[in-house]
């Protein structure tokens, strides 16, 4: 960035936050932990003190105080002296006369006792007589010499560089130089002070500087890069930066981000579709004026908080999401638009020297990846990437017909694509340190290159191959801390621009391509040591390099950055966004309006009949969708209950005289009545609620809806309030045991003094049921008290008043109760009303390891149901046989499965689901959910299997795949192979010819024979399996097998997956390795980095490197002897470089 720059050690202090408006007798604060810089002629040695110019040799002094920028262009120059008498004289504050630079006035501010400090105080600043223009600013370079007139050789200086705006108009130094030295009698090595008779002069040297970038020494506060670029950024979730400079890439590659518009997802507005979540970023970028989250984006790729703090591989990344994309193109407009616009095309050959005879295998390409360690230029890594290998002597080429010959060996280009995304390896792993590396060696590339001398001779050159480069993706730092952006070039004809997460900025072509080739700094830029903020380290070295570069080829750059407009966007995606924006608008109107509104919970008897549960309603629920749901208003605090009653009576359909609202209270055992009617229809919503409301649970309502009678509203009889027969208003559940439902029936008016036995009418009239049908009456009190009722007691002796809930059913006949109970029903309403107060929505998910692709699902059951009871619940949902089916509780952190649930009779669902403190596996586990898994025996016969994992070896052992595999406790190693063979898919041949051997500490410990018994397997060692390679089962009777393992370096650190392996005897090891790279399946360059050597079994013994000439079977004697395969463990070189794998869900 252009505040990076040598001048930016000059530690200059801003006086003010704005310009000088200080008071005469005031003084301003400052930072006094900040220091300036001095340079004087004492501080330099004899050669630099004898060519320092004399103060007043102004030319001179500019020359040496003002220093030139690369790649900035000076505007104007002026030089000023002001001369200072009567120095003790002079007030506080002090301005000096104005002066012209740049068509802009100047003058040097100045404190002669000091601003707060024992230092006098120099500062330069705008000399506008007003504020200046709003969007004034000058980017100015300056030094400010205080000198002796009489002597101008008596000098000291500060030089610094700043963006003066109409905010920042002043900046300098508050430590210039100290007080009590200035009037000293020598000053440093000279016969005389500094201000020598209360007198001095200041100088100031302004340089203004052209402003190439507009952002030239900005401070970025309240910095717009819309206003400033045309374009914004994209937000930072964490660590996430590798992600947007790719994004911004792809986004201004825009025939990429046209196909991307073009993929089909008006029927998959979701935000786990990753192709609608790219469209959604893509089109917030192109309309935004500030700078777009990824977050929705990284949800739909299944990444998790973990994720978004972890750095990863760009080019893996590129890759993965190129993938995903071409996938979602498949059968659309958008096929194959994405390798139209990036795949290439590569040979790989093997030609013959002495006859007429080649192999070569062509292969496409998404992008290059170029080695920098070795190679100083892009053409340097080409040439690298094409070099030709010689075979002969020993490495002859075996061509078929011919025998071996000598050939020419490589990989030669025969197209490259519009788009060619180059990978530069910046990190490597270094054997040595036994970790990734950076390599930060000095790497140029140009603007423009001609990619045709890499191409093969056959290949079409009708089109030229030269290409331009568009962008440039740069860490810095190191492998372990760092930091990603981009350079970006969006027009054919126009500028590049800084990409850096959330500030876009634009660049100068030196940014772009100088500053990220790597290296050394310049020694002539005075860069000694830079600190790099990401590693906190400082070194010559530049922290920052190019990574990845994007060249379109020239010919297609119309083709490639076509103009993309609102037209080509889908319209659903707009409306979409348009809506989301719309309603963001409206949630922050009303948290402005938050203050002036209340929201109140409304419950009306149509919700009451829709509710099944307890109480009258569920307070907490959002269900919108849910017609039991109580409704929200949000109405004007000072809006008046008849207001709110006429609003509520609209949407219920009636007459506003029809409707009267009744305060809800929270009764002492938990539960949530009505009241008393809101009498005064004046008193304003806010004041009802201070009044009534309660204060933790917000303002509660009930809609009354009373019948219409002669025109007129229906309401009880006022006369008989206050009476000792006074109405009271009663709310009625009616329990069906039939279709085992317990719902709201409506709500009655009945005198207290009444009995019990006279609510028989009233609830017959409600339900429409004949006279005379025989009626069971609880109380429900509360929801774990339900009593039944006396029907001789008054109400009043039943102690029965206004908002109580009478619950009702029908009275069955025995026979009906007892299909009903064996049925699985609830036969009594104190029954159900126990189900309802335990009863729980419980997730069941697949166990995680199994095949089978069984959906999740949801059962709402009860915590006191026992083992047999919910598991025959699950049985009847998946229609398979609940004895087979097997329970694990699942751990709330790593979302993993707990061991599996014992079968026990009398362990109920809630002990299962949170178990007491001590009891086995009760620590952070769901409390809610659990795995099932679908066994193919019974659990009563799972008692006597015996669990193992067996991993499956194919191509060689470089794939494995691990099956759990159920056996007899009593079984032998035979019984396997038939299992695995189902699990496994293999075919007969296969299955005949299987051995399975035990492998500890990556060591073959043993082979175990069909008859060996499973119960001898220990749970500590791992089982391999795999089909007996061929040449195995044809071995001679002179021939043996021994173990191999692979080891980095030391045989102590043993890794991957041993083997046995066939010994011939007299065959040299040059012979033996070729059948070592069928075995192992390791092969090419990989292979040949492999080191053989014999070790002995034991620990710590030294192994025996083998040589071409070697043979194995001569060297390995010992029963005990093992072959090594020594070479880098590349799973973790990964583990060190990456956590985990990327992934695009």
């Amino acid at each position: 960035m252009a505040d990076a720059s040598p001048l930016t050690g000059m530690n200059a202090l801003k006086l003010s936050d704005a310009t000088m408006m200080v008071e005469p007798d005031d003084y301003d604060p400052v930072d006094e932990k900040l220091d300036v810089a001095e340079i004087n002629p004492s501080q330099l040695d004899d050669d630099e003190a004898e060519q320092a110019p004399l103060a007043n040799n102004f030319q001179a002094m500019k020359a040496r105080l003002l220093h030139d920028f690369p790649d900035i262009e000076t505007e104007s120059e002026a030089v000023h002296t002001w001369p200072l008498e009567g120095w003790r004289q002079l007030p506080k504050k002090e301005r000096g006369p104005t002066f012209q630079c740049g068509g802009h006035p100047w003058r040097v501010l100045f404190f002669p006792y000091g601003n707060n400090v024992d230092f006098a105080s120099f500062y330069l600043e705008q000399g506008f007589e007003d504020k200046p223009p709003e969007d004034w600013y000058a980017c100015v370079q300056f030094a400010l010499v205080l000198w002796n007139p009489n002597d101008p050789s008596i000098y000291t200086h500060h030089t610094a560089h700043h963006r003066f705006t109409a905010d920042e108009g002043d900046w300098g130094f508050t430590r210039f130089a100290e007080l009590r030295r200035l009037f000293h009698t020598r000053w440093e090595d000279a016969d005389r002070p500094l201000v020598e008779g209360d007198a001095a002069n200041m100088t100031a040297y302004v340089r203004i500087v052209k402003d190439p970038t507009g952002v030239l020494w900005h401070n970025f506060v309240n910095y717009d890069s819309k206003k400033q670029t045309g374009y914004v950024g994209l937000k930072n979730q964490g660590a996430t930066c590798y992600l947007n400079s790719l994004l911004q890439s792809l986004y201004f590659t825009n025939a990429f981000r046209k196909a991307v518009y073009q993929i089909p997802t008006e029927n998959e507005e979701t935000l786990t579709n990753s192709a609608y979540t790219l469209q959604r970023l893509f089109y917030l970028l192109q309309t935004s004026n500030d700078a777009v989250p990824t977050a929705e984006l990284t949800r739909s790729f299944g990444w998790e908080t973990k994720h978004i703090f972890e750095q990863q591989d760009v080019q893996e990344l590129s890759r993965k999401l190129m993938e995903r994309m071409e996938e979602k193109m498949k059968g659309t407009e958008a096929e194959n638009a994405l390798s139209k616009l990036f795949v290439g095309k590569t040979k790989t050959y093997i030609s013959c020297i002495n006859v007429d005879y080649e192999s070569s295998r062509v292969e496409d390409f998404w992008d290059i990846q170029l080695n920098v360690s070795g190679n100083k230029s892009l053409d340097e890594s080409f040439q690298d990437y094409i070099q030709v290998e010689t075979m002969d002597g020993e490495n002859r080429y075996f061509a078929e017909g011919y025998g071996l010959q000598d050939a020419k060996k490589g990989v030669i280009f025969e197209t490259f694509p519009q788009v060619l995304h180059l990978q530069l390896k910046r990190f490597e792993y270094d054997i040595n340190r036994d970790a990734m590396m950076k390599v930060n060696d000095r790497y140029e590339f140009p603007e423009t290159f001609d990619a045709s001398p890499y191409l093969s001779k056959e290949a079409d050159r009708s089109e030229p191959y030269m290409y331009r480069l568009h962008g440039v993706l740069v860490h810095s730092g190191d492998f372990n801390a760092g930091h990603y952006y981009a350079f970006l070039k969006p027009e054919k004809e126009g500028h590049f621009y800084k990409f850096d997460d959330d500030r876009v900025t634009r660049a100068t072509m030196r940014e772009v391509l100088e500053d990220n080739f790597g290296g050394d700094y310049d020694v002539a830029s005075e860069h000694l040591a830079v600190r790099n903020p990401y590693t906190r380290t400082t070194s010559t070295k530049r922290s920052m390099s190019a990574y990845m570069l994007v060249y379109i080829r020239e010919t297609r750059l119309d083709n490639v950055l076509l103009g993309v407009s609102q037209v080509d966007t889908p319209s659903h995606l707009q409306r979409k966004l348009d809506e989301e924006r719309s309603l963001r608008e409206q949630r922050r109107r009303e948290r402005d309006e938050q203050h002036l509104y209340i929201s109140v919970n409304v419950i009306s008897d149509e919700s009451f009949k829709h509710f099944q549960g307890l109480d009258l309603a569920v307070w907490d629920t959002e269900s919108e969708e849910d017609p039991a749901t109580p409704k929200t208003y949000r109405v004007l605090r000072t809006m008046s209950i008849r207001e709110f009653t006429k609003m509520i009576a609209i949407e219920l359909g009636q007459e506003a005289d029809n409707v009267r609202l009744w305060a809800m209270v929270n009764r002492q055992n938990h539960t949530v009545r009505p009241d008393q009617p809101l009498w005064d229809q004046k008193m304003s919503v806010e004041d009802s609620y201070a009044k009534n409301g309660t204060k933790t649970h917000g303002f509660r309502v009930w809609a009354e809806v009373c019948e219409r009678k002669d025109g007129k509203p229906g309401w009880p009889d006022p006369q008989l309030h206050g009476s000792p027969n006074t109405l009271i208003c009663l709310f009625m559940k009616c329990f069906d045991a039939e279709s085992q439902t317990l719902k709201g029936a409506g709500h009655i008016y009945i005198g207290r003094q009444e009995k019990v036995s006279e609510l028989a009418q009233p609830i017959l009239q409600l339900m429409g049921w004949p006279a005379g049908t025989d009626l069971k009456l609880h109380e429900e009190i509360k929801p774990s008290m339900i009593e039944p009722m006396k029907t001789r007691q008054t109400l009043q002796q039943a102690e029965i008043q206004d908002g109580d809930i009478v619950c009702f059913e029908k009275v069955l006949p025995d026979k009906e109760l007892a299909a009903i109970t064996q049925n699985g029903g609830y036969a009594d309403a104190r029954e159900f009303y126990n189900y309802l107060c335990n009863r729980v929505t419980i997730q069941f998910a697949p166990y995680v390891s199994h095949n089978r692709e069984e959906e999740t699902f949801d059962l709402v059951l009860s915590k006191k149901m026992y083992y047999d009871q919910f598991s025959a619940k699950v049985g009847e949902h998946l229609k398979v046989d609940p004895t087979h089916i097997r329970f694990f509780a699942i751990n709330a952190q790593t979302h993993k499965a707990k061991p599996p649930v014992k079968r026990t009779p009398n362990t109920t669902l809630q002990q299962i689901l949170t178990p007491q403190y001590g009891s086995y596996g009760n620590a952070n586990q769901l409390p809610n959910a659990l795995y099932f898994e679908v066994l193919d025996l019974s659990l009563s016969e799972l008692e006597t299997k015996k669990p193992l994992k067996v991993t499956w070896l194919s191509d060689g052992i470089s794939k494995e795949e691990t099956f759990e595999i159920l056996v007899a406790k009593n079984g032998v190693m035979a019984d396997i192979k038939p299992i695995l063979k189902t699990k496994a898919n293999l075919d007969d041949e296969t299955a005949e010819h299987i051995r399975i051997y035990e492998s500890h500490a990556y060591k073959i410990y043993k082979e175990l024979s069909d008859n060996f018994s499973v119960a001898s397997v220990n749970e500590f060692v791992m089982l391999y399996a795999e089909k007996i390679p061929t040449e195995d089962l044809e071995a001679d009777q002179d021939d043996r097998f021994m173990s191999a393992f692979h080891f980095n370096k030391e045989p102590n650190k043993a890794y991957g997956v041993p083997f046995i392996f066939r010994v011939k005897p007299n065959e040299p090891m040059k012979e033996t390795k070729q059948r070592l790279e069928k075995r192992t399946g390791i092969k090419g360059k990989q292979f040949e980095k492999i080191k053989f050597a014999v070790v002995q079994r034991a620990s710590y013994s030294r192994p025996v490197y083998l040589d071409d000439d070697d043979i194995l079977a001569d060297v390995a004697t010992g029963s005990d002897d093992l072959l090594g395969l020594d070479h880098v463990d590349r799973s973790r070189a990964l583990l060190n470089g990456r956590n985990d794998a990327i992934f695009i869900r």
